[in-house]
């Protein structure tokens, strides 16, 4: 007769079952937005984990899964792969001994056919497609994404630095955006549908005046992890790479070629729009982290230059943020002429303080862009003669923020549109005026530039002086010779639109040279998120592509709503005043807000971020009052009856009593046996 056996859990079970629980309780509360790729894999690296090892299928055929499914995740496979893993999901299924085994497999099936076109996304472009779509259309249309409605109530409020702190979380030239940032994120701003956008750059630059970036305290480092960066290049890109990486405990060494930091936004922009004292507020903040900077430097093959393989030998990783800082030709007789000057010359010569001569001179610019707007308007303060815009686009297609274009007009620049050169006219080897003919069109029914010009029409205009700004283009020369990063044409540096990584792991990009000529809140975001994919490089073993915002955004359905507008204020959108004393020169003539108007447009703000707690789901603990260090959040007891609240301070004469009071009954029955 056999003996009746009870097998009861021994301590290691019983700690791998409250593994289990916790993991559910981590999976059940887990935030939107993770990539159930990623998710799925773990799944099945716990189910593995799990088995006897007995068996083929388990033992053999869900590591090999799991290989498969990291080689998705690492951007190392193709439609090929997604076959092999249905494959052998399905014979696993069809042949494991165990539970576990064929619930693996299954739910690998399961995923393929439920998200498979994350798993092509992750094949095809190496990033998830998943991704917590914003309802705030300011911080979704904002390339570095920062909480635009949190900063506004801070100004609104009067709090300054705060605001330049939570400014600075995502973008650290806050000065810079809010003198010269294009705004893209006011383009949809919702309350758009009862009056006006808020006028967001505003705010943004009363902070800055009353807080300058250099005065507000910087958020703490993290320990040094001992790796060092290079970056090459001190514009907006790579110093914002390098105050982010500081701040993650790496060292930033910084190469720049010129004699002072600030790449297009010292040489790209003129003085009366962003003056150099107000740059140097950001460039101060940024290099109080520690980052190291070396001037006057350049990387390449030429003599006194340092040799970029030197600084992959001497570096843990490279970020090249070199910018666009040729100018483009546009191919047509008398270019050469003396007197035609690109815009990318006339700008870097007006950021070096050699302002050019053109006293009493009748100036020609050719371009409709932001550049051809800062150099006429540049020229209109360096000569008494006239300014002549001539542009393809008509007044509607042209490229340049609508602010500047006004602001060109009401320096008195004239805007010809539909126009194109065809000949520069000149007298012994002068420039004495241009030939134009009317542009029919830019664009083709695609949308691709295509020109289409009716030579029969044109005209002559006398001028002194043609400026060209036509576009710039980036060129790296030999710093990338002879890696895999290199690009036929020595233009644009190929790169991951995600991660900014080029084909050499150690090599990453950013800003114009990555990018192509953007706005300069672009090439703050590609530095920050440079900085990000840098970070998870130098720390062995982290994804890059996973956990990346995608920027994606799905606007409001305006059209199927119900807006009682008629119960909104309406106070008057805020307008940025002109300093009439200062106006055609080289100083900034436009005036900060009062209180009154900050207050007023801050008020105006439909606050589209505020969150709402969900009562089921909060457990009153108030950890995230303590955590916000804006001081943003505050919990309100409806029931205050229901419970004592005491202050965290005078807690321990709360608990010491009841304490006491315990330990004593613990002592009393462990006397009495009991």
């Amino acid at each position: 007769m056999s003996r009746l056996r009870i097998e009861t859990p021994d301590q290691a079970q019983l700690t791998v079952e409250r593994l289990y629980k916790n993991l559910e309780r981590h999976i059940i509360a887990s935030p939107p937005g993770l990539c159930p790729v990623d998710l799925q894999l773990s799944f099945l690296k716990v189910c593995h984990a799990q088995t006897c090892g007995k068996c083929v299928p388990c033992r053999v055929g869900l590591a090999q899964l799991q290989n498969l499914m990291e080689d998705v995740l690492a951007g190392k496979a193709d439609m090929h792969t997604l076959d092999l893993i249905e494959s052998t999901a399905q014979n696993v299924a069809n042949s494991a001994d165990c539970a576990i085994g064929f619930e693996a497999a299954k739910m690998v099936l399961a995923g393929l056919e439920g998200f498979r076109e994350d798993y092509i996304n992750h094949i095809k472009k190496g990033k998830c497609s998943v991704n917590v779509h914003h309802s705030i259309p300011c911080v979704a249309l904002c390339p570095a994404q920062v909480d635009i409605p949190g900063y506004i109530a801070l100004v609104g409020a009067g709090r300054y630095a705060d605001a330049v702190k939570l400014i600075r979380k995502d973008n650290p030239f806050p000065t810079a955006c809010g003198l010269i940032c294009e705004h893209p994120c006011e383009a949809r701003c919702r309350r758009s549908m009862i009056d006006a956008p808020i006028n967001i750059r505003g705010l943004k630059r009363m902070a800055v005046d009353n807080a300058p970036s250099n005065t507000v305290p910087l958020p703490e480092k993290q320990p040094a992890t001992n790796k060092r960066i290079a970056i090459i290049g001190g514009g907006p890109s790579g110093m914002s790479a390098a105050y982010y990486l500081e701040l993650m405990g790496h060292h930033a060494v910084v190469f720049e070629e010129k004699s002072k930091l600030g790449g297009m936004l010292r040489y790209g922009i003129p003085a009366y729009r962003f003056p150099r004292e107000r740059l140097q507020e950001d460039l101060d903040a940024i290099l109080s982290t520690g980052v190291e900077v070396h001037r006057n430097t350049r990387i390449g093959n030429e003599e006194g230059d340092i040799p970029f393989e030197k600084l992959r030998e001497e570096f843990d990783a490279v970020y090249i943020a070199i910018g666009a800082h040729t100018d483009k030709k546009i191919g047509i007789e008398g270019e050469d002429s003396h007197g035609v000057i690109s815009a990318v010359e006339m700008l870097r010569n007006i950021g070096e303080e050699k302002m050019p001569d053109f006293k009493d001179k009748t100036v020609v610019v050719i371009g409709g862009g932001n550049a051809a707007i800062d150099v006429a308007r540049a020229a209109r303060r360096l000569t008494k003669g006239s300014v002549n815009m001539y542009c393809l686009e008509k007044d509607e297609e042209m490229p340049t923020v609508p602010d500047e274009k006004n602001a060109g007009l009401a320096d008195g620049v004239v805007i010809n549109n539909s126009w194109a050169p065809k000949a520069i006219l000149g007298e012994s080897g002068k420039v004495t005026g241009i030939e134009l003919m009317r542009c029919v069109s830019v664009r083709d029914a695609s949308g691709k530039f295509a020109p289409v010009y009716d030579e029969n029409e044109t005209i002559t205009v006398s001028c002194s002086n043609v400026l060209v700004a036509i576009g710039q283009r980036s060129e790296y020369g030999a710093v990338l010779a002879g890696t895999a990063a290199e690009t036929p044409d020595g233009s644009l540096i190929d790169h991951n639109g995600v991660t900014f990584q080029t084909e050499e792991a150690d090599i990453f990009v950013g800003g114009d040279c990555a990018t192509g000529p953007k706005y300069t809140i672009d090439a703050i975001a590609s530095g920050r998120e440079g900085a990000v994919s840098i970070h998870r490089y130098v720390n062995v073993g982290q994804t890059l592509t996973i956990h990346r915002n995608l920027r994606e955004f799905k606007e409001l359905d305006k059209q199927n709503i119900t807006l009682p507008a008629e119960k909104f204020k309406k106070p008057a959108r805020a307008e940025v005043a002109i300093d009439q004393e200062k106006v055609l020169t080289m100083q900034d003539d436009r005036v900060t807000f009062t209180e009154e108007q900050i207050k007023s447009e801050a008020s105006r703000c439909l606050s589209c971020g505020r969150s709402v707690v969900d009562p089921n789901k909060c457990i009153g603990c108030g950890i995230c009052t303590t955590k916000c260090e804006f001081d943003a959040i505050h919990l309100k007891r409806n029931r205050p009856q229901n419970s004592k609240m005491i202050p965290a301070e005078d807690k321990f004469k709360a608990i010491g009593p009841y304490a006491a009071k315990r330990q004593v009954k613990i002592i009393k029955k462990k006397l009495s046996g009991k």
